[in-house]
């Protein structure tokens, strides 16, 4: 059996033999005889190549002083437990070469691990996809623990072992750690129970490809631009048609894309925060093929996309895309942003009106609900008007986070609402950024070192090193305070 499994699946070792040979005499098997008279075979050879390997994978695999199998009777051995068990001789090959330590064990391990499988009360047949799919796992140090608790998770949703079996490849390999951990970051994210089970089944890739890292790639790679759980709860409930792989590369294409066009990273990361699905559903053509068939230049690109992002969607590729002079969406889109602004107040060519609309990102409908999202804050109209003149950029993000920064600055740090009135920007920092500052002048004031009624303009408009210097320093235990607190808040 093993004989006639190397005689059909050793196409370049056969390959390799005959072009050794004398082509030019008539008796091809005389030919054979006498080459293999001085040139013994390496049974090595043909054998891993018969149970799936490639040269370039078994080279540094083969024996340096053996050349005959039977003079390595563990590997043999334990090859044949894996046959006997049921995996694929041309499965064995990927075995072979991502757990080689397997073919060393001695008379009965490898079968006790194989035995453990069904112990979990995995079939067979489900055994054999795992142990091919994920070779690891059999290991000597290895234990099972991240497997049972991924099939355990799964089970609670309504997942069984015949929809993993049916799913998973035998030709990928999975780590069963990695999709443990993504299952742990959905939980986090509020995916838990029934809803996530039929996300699972609805979009397997999202755990399986490449065990779960893929996800994790965009994931971190949104986490960068501020999207907050429920941007990314979001994101994955609503995941386009297509492979995860390719949305993921299609976020990371986006970006290259907005760095080509000298879009700057405070225009970059709403972008990214309010359109994530938009972003990943968009192969973007070449930048200079867009100038050429767009008839215009960087700065205009970079104007479009800052004015309506949706227009990356006539960008795509195998669309045709048309000159800039014909009517476009970004054209209406800033009419429905006029009129919005029109409707507070604003005069129309005014510098105020103008300065909004170089700053605001997002449609008219959006910004007209991030408006209300401020007014039911606690905010009235008109206040939310005068910080709209003095920091339109406010609503340039989305509702959940307005609704985390003024709770927290309300309820944790103890300020009233109003405070925002006369310092409006506060709402456009990072919670952690207005954290950090705060709580360390209420200690530096409570120990006397600063004065008691600094604006908070002045606390959180400057930079880091300004405020570090100034504030402090002031204090002989400033700066251990500050780093303790930044690792603590930064850290969470």
């Amino acid at each position: 059996m093993d004989a006639e499994n190397m005689s059909k699946n050793t196409p370049e070792f056969l390959n390799r033999l005959l072009k050794s040979l004398d082509t030019n005499e008539a008796d091809v098997g005389r030919s054979l005889t006498r080459f293999l008279r001085y040139h013994p075979i390496n049974e090595f050879e043909p054998f891993f190549e018969s149970i799936g390997l490639r040269p370039s994978d078994y080279a540094l695999l083969l024996p340096r002083n053996l050349m005959f199998l039977n003079d390595d009777q563990l590997l043999l051995d334990n090859y044949y437990v894996l046959c006997n068990y049921g995996v694929p001789r041309n499965m064995i090959g990927k075995i072979c070469k991502e757990a080689f330590e397997v073919f060393s064990y001695d008379h009965g391990v490898l079968q006790s691990k194989l035995r453990a499988f069904q112990d979990l009360g995995v079939k067979q047949s489900f055994a054999i996809k795992i142990v091919v799919s994920s070779p690891y796992l059999l290991k000597r140090d290895t234990n099972y623990d991240d497997l049972l608790k991924v099939l355990e998770n799964l089970k609670n949703v309504g997942i069984g072992h015949d929809w993993v079996e049916e799913r998973i490849s035998k030709g990928r390999s999975y780590n069963w750690k990695h999709m443990l951990e993504l299952i742990r970051l959905l939980n986090e994210l509020g995916l838990k129970g029934e809803k996530l089970g039929d996300l699972i089944r609805h979009r397997p890739d999202i755990l399986l490809d490449s065990s779960g890292r893929t996800t994790f790639r965009f994931v971190s790679f949104l986490l960068k631009f501020g999207s907050t759980k429920n941007d990314l709860r979001s994101v994955i409930l609503e995941f386009p048609p297509i492979p995860v792989p390719k949305f993921s590369s299609n976020l990371h294409r986006c970006f290259k894309f907005m760095v080509g066009i000298k879009m700057l990273a405070p225009d970059i990361g709403p972008v990214f925060r309010s359109h994530p699905l938009l972003l990943g559903s968009c192969e973007l053509k070449r930048i200079n093929s867009l100038l050429t068939t767009l008839n215009c230049g960087v700065n205009m690109l970079c104007q479009m996309v800052k004015d309506d992002p949706f227009v990356l969607k006539k960008w795509v590729l195998r669309v045709r895309s048309d000159r800039v002079q014909e009517p476009n969406r970004a054209l209406k889109v800033r009419t429905m942003k006029t009129k919005f602004l029109l409707s507070l107040g604003f005069v129309e060519n005014s510098n105020e009106i103008e300065r909004a609309l170089k700053v605001f990102r997002g449609k008219g409908m959006e910004l007209e609900e991030r408006f209300d999202c401020l007014v039911n804050m606690g905010l009235s109209r008109d206040d939310v008007i005068a910080m709209l003149k003095v920091a339109p950029q406010i609503l340039n993000q989305s509702k959940d986070v307005i609704r985390a920064k003024i709770g927290f600055f309300v309820n944790e740090l103890g300020y009233p609402v109003s405070d925002l009135v006369t310092h409006p920007a506060i709402v456009s920092y990072t919670v952690q950024r207005v954290k950090l500052r705060l709580l360390t002048y209420k200690w530096l004031r409570d120990e006397g070192v600063v004065h008691n009624k600094l604006a908070l303009s002045t606390l959180l408009a400057c930079s880091e090193d300004i405020f570090v210097g100034t504030y402090v320093n002031a204090h002989p235990k400033g700066p251990e305070f500050w780093d303790r607190l930044k690792k603590e808040i930064y850290c969470k």
